[in-house]
């Protein structure tokens, strides 16, 4: 057992393996600071423990694997005006780095929502399973928000034009998709997901063991849909994107124009940051993507649109948000650029060895 074990999130060694159990059902696993800080203490305890060969996350939820950060604390801080607004991205975001970087075997057990702080957790380990119950969403638009938690660096990387559509509508996707997009490494029943733990647990390295209790998900909904996908998200200009989308009359219309107004009913602002996201992050090292969410966020949280959002589709829940600007053809290019190249009044995120 842990030092570092608090109430949502428990931490024991089960046999050659650190296992990090996910434990606040209630709010599907949303992160909060403390759970932060927790997780990334005890996994710089495992890095130098000889008793912990790899390292296995996981979530005591029937529902949720982790279904996204605190934002509704977010926003009530910022709605206060009190101080250390990003305290909780910073050191989410340090945390992201450190599962990318961390120096023994990791892997996320998916099963369940995994949305936001959740695909933070998981999308950067080197193994990713998940069940028929994965959800997959990055829906931060919705609340004029942005993909964060190393989003720019993920959704860049997802085949053609996959990593577009799914920024800037925030659609939902299952195991097979999640498979598709390269978001899964491993698709395992639920049913195993327990004696999958136990067979980690016995060896010293996952690779095998996960091979061998793979799953064939099936087929890809989203493989249909890649033609028009790639051709209809290409290119930089969000604007172009979604008046391709609406006069779409091709075999997939109705999904196009669905999606149409799937994006136009986002922020403005936060649909034109997403996609240039995905258009800078493949050139781009972790740490130089972390360091521009970093500042995206800062630029964010001294806006409008954030708390819109959260007020629409959290609290008020009329999902009527009044976005400023109101639509696309209303923003400013410079005021976007701003967001990824405006230094925080705190300096850049930066990183520990």
């Amino acid at each position: 057992m842990s030092d570092h074990s608090i109430d949502d999130v428990r931490f024991e060694l089960r046999g050659r393996a650190g296992v990090i159990l996910l434990d606040r059902p209630k709010a599907l696993n949303a992160l909060t600071l403390p759970m932060v800080t927790a997780i990334a203490a005890q996994l710089d305890v495992w890095a130098s423990d000889a008793r912990v060969a790899h390292v296995v996350l996981a979530s005591t939820s029937e529902k949720a694997f982790c279904a996204g950060g605190d934002i509704r604390r977010i926003h009530d801080m910022g709605r206060a005006g009190e101080k250390g607004l990003t305290d909780f991205f910073r050191d989410e975001y340090r945390l992201n780095r450190q599962i990318h970087r961390y120096p023994k075997p990791f892997t996320s057990l998916i099963d369940g929502i995994c949305m936001g702080g959740g695909v933070g957790l998981s999308a950067h380990a080197p193994f990713r399973v998940g069940s028929e119950k994965t959800l997959f969403a990055m829906p931060e638009v919705s609340i004029g928000f942005f993909p964060d938690v190393g989003g720019t660096h993920m959704l860049s990387r997802f085949p053609g034009g996959t990593g577009a559509y799914l920024a800037m509508s925030g659609a939902r996707i299952k195991w097979a998709d999640c498979r598709h997009v390269g978001f899964l490494s491993h698709t395992v029943p639920t049913a195993r997901f327990a004696e999958l733990i136990e067979a980690l647990a016995a060896v010293d390295h996952p690779q095998a063991v996960l091979d061998a209790f793979d799953t064939d998900p099936g087929e890809a909904p989203l493989a249909a849909l890649r033609p028009d996908i790639d051709r209809l998200f290409a290119g930089d200009d969000a604007r172009a994107i979604l008046a391709r989308l609406s006069a779409e009359t091709g075999a997939n219309a109705a999904w196009a124009q669905e999606t149409a107004a799937l994006i136009s009913a986002k922020s403005p602002t936060s649909v034109a940051i997403a996609l240039h996201q995905v258009r800078i992050g493949g050139s781009l090292s972790f740490e130089e993507c972390m360091r521009i969410e970093y500042r995206i966020v800062s630029h964010i949280l001294e806006g409008n649109d954030f708390y819109e959002g959260v007020r629409s589709v959290l609290i008020d829940r009329d999902n009527a948000a009044r976005w400023v600007p109101a639509t696309l053809a209303d923003l400013d290019a410079a005021t976007i650029a701003a967001h990824f190249e405006t230094v925080p009044a705190d300096g850049d995120l930066v990183f520990g060895a």
